[in-house]
This record gives structure tokens, sequence and C-alpha cells, in this order.
């Protein structure tokens, strides 16, 4: 008698097709009113429908047997709802439909596994053997998922689940081994003698395999009875190729899964089998540090468990030390950041298993606690992530309440990573975004009640995983220092130096000092901080000098004390707070700003804050300066002096912080000179003394391209306007000595350097206009109008600064240039790079003087304006690149040679400033060192662990500038010969 059901039931169980599914079951007459409720219970009651029907058409009798078992019933209605990979599997095999018949207790163990498979396959042999094998591990597999989903609490079998897994997977490896033997084409004899281990690696050695996922393997061999090591070796690679072929080869029945041996010594290029001695030599001596992670799993899981034992007990050593070798930590974080980097755009946010707040993220961070931690104590040395969690808080590393809270965020994330890879038994890390598959996802995992609910849960747990490492790895560093009183988050001094060293600090005992000054004590400060400590060490740990960051910040919070903005600004803009920790960690030079000026940490709220002022505002801002201080001329330039360097600082942050371009930071480091010289000329000149004045910026100053540590160029000009020539010069020179006093600077000095003037250091000073002019009548050198290009008027009387740019202009834009007057420019340039290069200096690393460097591309450009100016007025400018632009626009120099030049320049540039801004010192040499090239690739926005492509990248670079200025310049495509006199 055929079951009535309404479509109202039907959508109560669970069903979406309504009409379909009534329609089937209406013709179903097998399933009658005891089977029909079972549905509800089944994650996909559409399916788990379709599929009963198609067993119903392919084999009644024993699809009634299993039927006719109500709990047997169950168990098929969950499977199928839950698998269609089950599903198909049971319509190839309908016979294993008996296994629903024998419901397990618990998962059955490896030594079960392995005598159940090893029967399955007695008497049998080459392609029938494989395919028993695959079957039989499919029965258990069946058998395992139906107790996987009838459990009450899905969240405590996984555990259970994954170690079965493992064990199955090692059954289903000793079978394939087994097979491998036994179809040998060696001599029985010799394959005896053939010991074979194959060392579990990854989730299938830490006994937490998935449902579907790939075994990574290493395999070790040793000859037994007098067998020679090579032939063992060959043999034993043979028995392991077959050994995985027939576990994922193309067979009558489908592959299990992946067996990869890519962990092994040299990955896909070394072999695939080694004896135990090789792979300990390779490991001594050519080893990377994440493989010693790797191996932290490493445990026999079939074959020669003997020798695989030994293996592993010889491994051990060398993995709980490696937290100690250099680059450790960088190594793994290099690791991590290359996994999400390789994440397909489309799939970042719906990664289970590799995006941020994903299963990596704890599993990293496990492990990463463990090899720290296990170098001393043997408790924490686990294979399992959940184990390892476990003794981690046992012994005190972590706490007890973060430990079960992640730890029920780890099994959620394999929970539905399982109930995913079940669906089709096929390997799957990616969260559906359809609602329909939602809602089955949901049924399946038994922990939401519908998708959109169990939507949020996941998006939930990923917020509270990307919180793990700041809460399992930095917290208990506080504790270690300044009395916490959460339970069981203690370390002791020496474990939270070796967290810290482990981290990036080179000074971890001092580290330690600084964090227990930051987080004594009971006042509002105190308190906030250990509470931001956490997430900020984490961020300064990501910095490039972390040291360095923590030390400045705590003098940062000494000076500022209890200022409410500040702990306001660090508690509620985390966005900020990791703007300080980025600056101070990245940047020597911002920090000895900060301990002068500490209020300006404000400015990392907000953007228009680190945008330069203009220079209307800094004007009269100096103008403003000067007139309040009228009558105390060193208490004005004092005030000149701070603003100056409270608006290098502005800048400073802001060319970390990526928020300025290099040209804009030219013209800006170019405005904060003009207006302090502005402020310091008007206290230095006043009106009515008998001459005008004017300063006159020469070089990168002229440019508008000033870096940091950069010197200032100028030239002096005065013009008689009441006093005699003879008062006019005197007081002109008192004039440029009183500007060289007002400006001296020591924490940011200001060097006014005047050598392009007329003679050179041999030259008077300061001259007047009509000086100038007859001297550059009569006696002007090729080099000084060529020095001329750059030269504009900053400050100082304004008719006077359009006297001598009039004047320039004569002898910088001449009509015509003389070919002998090229010739000397060629050869003073030669001179230059013969010379004036400091002994010993690589000419390929000096940024200013160096092959493809500033000076190569300053002097090409400076030529050709020498020789067209006069006839392309865009080419007067004082802007290197202005010109090089305009020249190219002008057909003088291709698009080509002209990008080549530009990024040469440019890299130089930005290079130079952040030698100064991560050192705190000038410097126009690249340096060599690893460390110092790290933190200058850093603030040129070089992922961490650059240092060498910044050296690779800038050699390159220079390298295709000088080819163009060679060719171009001098015009021959080889190096000019050195300057001899």
């Amino acid at each position: 008698m055929r079951h009535q059901t309404t479509l109202t039931d039907l959508a109560r169980l669970g069903f979406a097709d309504l009409e379909t599914s009534r329609q089937r079951l209406g013709e179903f007459d097998g399933l009658g009113a005891a089977v029909v409720p079972l549905f509800a219970d089944a994650a996909d009651p559409d399916q788990a429908l379709l599929l009963l029907c198609r067993l119903r058409e392919q084999v009644p009798a024993q699809l009634q047997a299993v039927l006719a078992d109500a709990a047997a019933a169950a168990r098929l209605v969950r499977v199928l709802g839950a698998s269609l990979g089950l599903g198909d599997f049971l319509l190839r095999r309908p016979a294993e439909l008996e296994a629903l018949t024998r419901p397990l207790r618990a998962p059955l163990d490896v030594d079960q596994y392995s005598a159940d498979i090893l029967a399955a396959l007695d008497g049998l042999d080459g392609d029938a053997a494989v395919t028993a094998l695959r079957v039989r591990y499919r029965r258990h597999l069946l058998q395992l998922t139906a107790w996987d989903l009838e459990q009450s609490d899905p969240l405590a079998a996984v555990s259970v689940v994954a170690a079965a897994l493992a064990d199955l997977a090692s059954a289903a490896l000793d079978g394939a081994l087994a097979i491998a033997r036994a179809s040998s084409r060696f001599p029985a004899a010799d394959v005896e003698r053939t010991r074979l281990s194959v060392i579990g690696m990854g989730k299938a050695g830490a006994r937490e395999l998935n449902y579907v996922s790939d075994v990574d393997v290493i395999f070790v061999a040793e000859a037994a009875d007098g067998l020679a090591g090579d032939r063992a070796v060959e043999i034993a690679t043979r028995l392991a190729m077959e050994t995985m072929r027939g576990i994922h080869e193309t067979a009558f029945e489908p592959e299990l899964w992946e067996v990869d041996a890519n962990l092994r010594p040299e990955g896909k290029d070394g072999a695939l089998v080694r004896t135990l001695e090789s792979h300990l030599a390779y490991y001594d001596r050519w080893a990377k540090s994440w493989e010693f992670q790797a191996l932290l799993k490493a445990r026999p899981l079939a074959g020669d468990l003997e020798l695989g034992g030994r293996y592993a007990e010889a491994v051990a050593p060398l993995v709980w030390s490696s937290a100690s070798r250099d680059g450790f930590v960088d190594s793994v974080q290099r690791m991590r950041e290359r996994v999400t980097h390789n994440i397909p755009g489309d799939e970042l946010d719906v990664q289970l298993k590799l995006g941020p707040g994903g299963l990596r993220d704890v599993e990293f961070t496990i492990q990463l606690l463990q090899l720290v931690h296990g170098q001393a104590d043997p408790a924490v040395r686990q294979g399992a992530t959940l184990p390892a969690l476990v003794a981690l808080a046992d012994q005190g590393y972590i706490g007890r309440v973060e430990a079960a809270e992640f730890s029920r965020d780890y099994r959620f994330l394999r929970l539905l990573e399982h109930r995913l890879q079940l669906t089709k038994l096929s390997r799957t890390h990616l969260m559906p975004t359809d609602p329909d598959a939602l809602r089955v996802l949901a049924r399946a995992s038994g922990v939401s009640p519908s998708g959109s609910e169990l939507s949020e849960q996941w998006k939930r747990t990923k917020n509270a995983v990307r919180r793990l490492h700041e809460r399992l790895f930095y917290r208990p560093l506080l504790s270690a220092v300044a009395a916490l009183p959460e339970e069981g988050l203690s370390l002791s001094s020496e474990q939270a130096a070796a967290r810290l060293a482990a981290i990036g600090f080179r000074d971890p005992a001092g580290a330690l000092r600084h964090i227990a000054a930051l987080t004594g004590g009971v006042s509002r400060r105190a308190t906030i901080q250990r509470n931001l400590l956490p997430v900020m060490l984490q961020w300064f740990a990501e910095g490039a000098d972390p040291d360095h960051g923590l030390l400045a910040f705590r003098r940062l919070s000494d000076d500022l004390g209890e200022a409410y903005w500040f702990l306001r600004m660090l508690r509620d803009s985390s966005a900020a707070a990791q703007r300080l920790t980025h600056v101070l960690s990245g940047s020597r030079f911002v920090g000895d700003l900060f301990e002068r000026i500490p209020e300006a940490a404000a400015w990392l709220e907000s953007d228009s804050e680190l945008r330069p002022r203009p220079l209307s505002a800094l004007l009269d801002e100096a103008r403003a300066t000067v007139a309040r201080h009228y009558d105390d001329a060193d208490a004005a330039a004092l005030a000149l002096r701070t603003a100056r360097r409270r608006e290098i600082l502005r800048l400073a942050m802001s060319a970390i912080l990526g928020t300025i371009t290099v040209e804009e930071l030219g013209a800006a480091l170019s405005d904060i000179t003009t207006a302090i010289l502005t402020g310091v000329l008007a206290i230095a000149h006043r009106y009515g003394d008998g001459i005008e004045f004017a300063i006159i910026a020469m070089g990168r100053y002229g440019g508008a391209e000033l870096g940091f540590g950069s010197d200032a160029d100028v030239m002096y000009v005065y013009r008689p306007a009441g006093a005699t020539d003879e008062e006019a010069q005197s007081r002109a020179e008192n004039i440029v000595r009183t500007l060289a006093r007002l400006t001296e600077d020591l924490r940011t000095p200001l060097d006014l350097d005047i050598g392009l003037r007329p003679e050179g250091k041999n030259g008077a000073i300061v001259r007047s206009l009509e000086s100038y002019r007859a001297y550059y009548a009569r006696w002007s050198l090729t080099w000084e109008a060529q020095a001329l290009l750059r030269a504009r008027g900053v400050v100082g009387d304004p008719s006077l600064i359009e006297s001598f740019e009039t004047l320039a202009d004569e002898v910088r834009f001449p009509a015509a240039i003389p070919e002998k007057d090229v010739r000397e420019i060629k050869r003073i340039k030669a001179r230059v790079e013969s010379e004036r290069l400091p002994q010993a200096a690589d000419p390929a690393r000096h940024l200013k003087l160096g092959r493809g460097s500033l000076s190569d591309v300053e002097w090409f450009v400076q030529l050709l304006q020498l020789q067209h100016g006069a006839t392309t007025p865009g080419l007067r400018t004082t802007s290197t690149l202005g010109a090089l632009d305009r020249a190219v626009e002008v057909g003088l120099v291709t698009d080509a040679d002209a990008a080549k030049l530009h990024d040469a320049w440019l890299f130089a540039s930005r290079a130079r400033s952040a030698i100064t801004l991560w050192s705190s010192k000038t410097s126009d040499v690249l340096p060599t060192d690893r460390a110092q090239l790290e933190g200058i690739a850093r603030l040129l926005e070089y992922p961490p662990g650059s240092a060498s492509q910044l050296e690779d990248d800038y050699l390159r670079t220079t390298r295709l500038a000088r080819h163009v200025f060679e060719r171009e310049f001098y015009g021959t495509p080889s190096s000019p010969k050195p300057f001899t006199a």
C-alpha cells in the first residue's frame, strides 16, 4: 500500500523539490510510514530519495533487505543524503549495501583495518587485487560515514573520525604495498630482503586526515640479510611507485586519493626513496626550516614500522631544535604568506582551509608554539593539532579558556571540511555561496538550523581565528612580566624570551623589560596597554626592526603619559595603532623625531594630517613666528627649527605609510626648507638695511627634488639699495653668517651648501648681482652654466630674484653650445666618476655617483637642456624628470630610453631617503648587509624577506639606465675610460 504524504509534510522533512519528491515517493511502494520520517535526518532529502530510486531500479531485493532493518534504513538515508559519492559507490557495488546492516559501535583501529583489507586481497593479484583493495576501503569508509552521521555531538566526533580515516589510509597503503610486493618483477628473495617504510606526513602523520585528502608520505628503504644497499633502494623505489599506483592510478574502481611524496628531500626533483642515512645527511646539510616544520608530524604509517620508528626517532632532535635556526620565524611567515598569495582572488573569502581565519591559521600558530617551546619541553611534542593545543594549555603556554575556545573553532572548521568533502567524495575546501548548498551543509553538519545561520557562524569563527595568533602567541608574554590575573596564562621569563626570539626580536630580554614597563602598575595607561600590547606586539614583530619599534613606543608612551587623546587613539583606532607600530619598527629616523615631537602621533588617525602642508601655509606660519618673537632672534629661530622638524616628521610618516610619492616628497621637503629660510632671512635681513638680498636654490633643492638627509645647495646674491658697495658686501656676508647660525640643527641638520657658487670653494660666499654678471660674462666655466640649470630663486627680494633668474637664463640656455664645451662636459663627467667616487665604493651600488644612478640621469638631461633649452621652452625647467618628459615630447629621447632613465632616477632617489629613514644616517651607498637591506626594502614596500630582491632590482634597473646613458651621452656602448690628467 502506498504511503500518502502531503507537500507540507515533505517541506517539513526538508525536501526542496516537493512535487517531484511526492511523485517519487508515490511510485516507491517499498517506502512506508516508518521510513519516510527518516528523511528528516538527511542532509539532502531530495538527493537521498533519488539515489534510493536508482538503487530500487538496479537492486530492488538488496535494497529491500536494508530497508527492512530500521536502523540500517536510517543509516542508508543519512549516507545517501550526505554523500553523492558514496551513493555512486553503492550503485557500482550494490553488494556493499550489506555493510550498513553491520553497525559500528566505534571506528576500528589500524590493525583491524589492515587485517580486513589484507584478507580481502587473499588469493588476488594485479587489477583484481587493486579493485578489491579500493572496494574494501570504501566499504569501511561507508561504515565510518554512517557512524559519523549518527553522532549526537558531531563536533566531538571530528577527531575520532579523522584518526580513523588516517588508520584506514595506513591500512590501504599496507594493502597496496602487499600487492606491489606480490607482483614485483624482481626476484622474490630480493624483494623480501628489501625493507620499505612509508612515513606519514601532514594530516596522515598526525592522525587527523580528511575524508578526501592527499596523503603526504616519505619513503625510507633499508637492505636486510646481506642485500646490497643500492639494490635495496632500486627495488624499494619500484615498490613505492607501484604502491602509489595501487592507490591512485586509473582502474576499474576509481582512485582513492593522491599519494603525495613531494615533502621528501629536494621535493619533486629528489629521489623517491632514500635510505635513513641519506635522509639524515640531507637534513643535516641542506634542509630548510619549513622542512623541519613539516617533519613535526612525521610517523610510521605503513610498511616496515621498525624502520619507520628509527626514522622518526632520528629526525625528532632536528625538528625540536629547528626554531633556533637563523631566520626560522621569517621562513614560517613567508610560507604562510605564500599560501595566502596563491589563493585565487575569487576563492579568498570562501577558502575554509587556506584563507584568512581558516584551518591553516590555527595549525600554523600551534605548530609555531610547539616548535618554540618544544625545544625544552617534551610535553608539547605532539603530532596532532588538538592534542598539541591541550598540551600547550596544560604546560601553561596558553590559557585554558582560550585553548578550549579555539579547539571548538578548529573542530567546527574541520566538521565543515568533512561534510563538504563527503558530498562528492572530492577534495574541496570552498564554502558554498548558493543558498540551497548552504542549507544542505547546515543540515549535514548539525550545528546550525539554517544555511544563513551557518554562514554567520562561519564568519564569526573566521574572525575569532584571525585573532588566534594574537591571543595564543602574544598575550602570555604579558603575563610573564606583569601580574595578570588570567588563569593558565603565565610563562617563565625564559619561555617568554624564547617566544620573542622566535618571532624576530633580537634582544628578547630587553623587550621583556619594555613590556613590563608598559603594562606594570594599576594606572589607566597600564590597563589599556595590557589590552593593546598583544596585537601591537604582533604588528611590531611584522616590522623590520621590532626591538627598536617597541623601545620607541615605550619612549613615546612615557613622553605622552596619561594623555587622553593618545590612549583613546590606541584603544579606538586600530588603524592608527597599526600605523604607529609600522613607522616605529621601520624607521629610527621617525623614532628619534618622536622623542622631540611626541604629539605628532595624533596625525596617524587622519590621512589629511599626513599630507604635505602647502607652501603658502608654511610661509604664513614662518612669518607669524618671526613676528611673535620679533625682539628675540634666537627664540624665533628655535621655533622655526622646531616647525621644520615637525613637518619633516609628517613627511617621514607619510613616506613610510605610502601616502606620498617621491616627487611629492621632493617638492614638500623643498617647501619646508624654503619656509625656514624665509623665516631666518626675515630675522637676519631687516627692511631698510641698505641692500636687497636673495637665496637661490641650486641642485636638488632648486629642482624641488630633496630627499631625507639631502644638503640644501644654495647661492646668495645681493644688490646695494642705499649702502655703499663695501657696506653692502659686509652686510650681505653678515646675513650669510647669521643664516648659518640660526639654521644649525644637530637633530635634523640643514646643511646650506654653497659649493656650486662661482669659483666653487675658493669663491666669495656671497656676491652682488653685478659681480655675478661680470663673472659669468668673463670667467664662467661650462660646469657653472650646467649648475645654473637648476637655479631657482626661493627666498628674498622678488625683484632681485627676477633679475638673477634673467641673468641665469642667459648663461644656462645659450643660443648654441660649442662642441668643445660638450666635450668638456663629458670629460668632467668621466672625471667625476673616476675621482669623486669614494675609495673602495662599488660603482654599481653608489646611489648618487654610481653607474646608472642619479648622476648619470641628471648629467644626461642637463646636457640636453644646455644644447636645446634656447629653442625648446619646455626644457627650461629645474626639474630633472620634467625636463626628461619634455625631451620625449619633442623627440630628443625615445619613450623606451626615457622610461629606463626615469625608473633608475626614482629608484635611487627613493633608496637614498629610505636609508636615512631606516638608519637615521645619511648614505649614498646601497648597503651589502642583509639586515640593512631588509629594512630598506620594507620601506620601499617590498614584502618581508626581500633584501636580495631589492638588490637585484636596483642593479638591474641601473644597469639598463647605464646602457642608455653610455649610448646617448658618450655615444658609445662601452663605459668611458677613467679620466687621467
